[in-house]
């Protein structure tokens, strides 16, 4: 029997997610899958924790794309339109997914008073890239 490229299938249970990783200010990220965790070489998988009540920092993810599932919450996801200057607000939900082009500068918000806002995150290298900036 043969074995694939890059070794075998790994498991990460809930309980393994490292706070080893970039951090923006009012949310928590956790890695699942990366080069530290895994040996990954080009992906990067995560949860990321947002309060009720409470907004991100705003940021971008560098050249690397973003894909984010919606697990619980009801978080909205703010940025500012290239072609019109004006403020977007993507209203989410369970089950939803948004993807986040490269230096596209964003935050996330939870509205919600009393429920945390749960996302996982795919992103398009295995580093953690989060460019924290002043606004939108």
């Amino acid at each position: 029997m043969s074995r694939a490229p890059g070794g075998t299938l790994r498991l990460i249970r809930s309980g393994e997610l490292s706070g080893n990783t970039a951090q923006t200010a009012g949310m928590v990220r956790t890695a699942a899958i990366s080069g530290e965790l895994t040996g990954a070489r080009s992906l990067w998988m995560g949860r990321t924790v947002l309060p009720a009540g409470v907004s991100s920092g705003d940021h971008h993810h560098g050249a690397s794309e973003t894909g984010i599932y919606v697990v619980s919450g009801r978080p909205a996801f703010v940025f500012r339109d290239p072609g019109t200057g004006e403020l977007v607000r993507l209203e989410s939900e369970p089950g939803d997914y948004v993807w986040v082009p490269p230096h596209v500068p964003h935050r996330e918000e939870n509205p919600a008073p009393d429920e945390p806002a749960v996302v996982v995150i795919a992103r398009s290298t295995q580093e953690a890239i989060v460019v924290n900036v002043a606004g939108l």
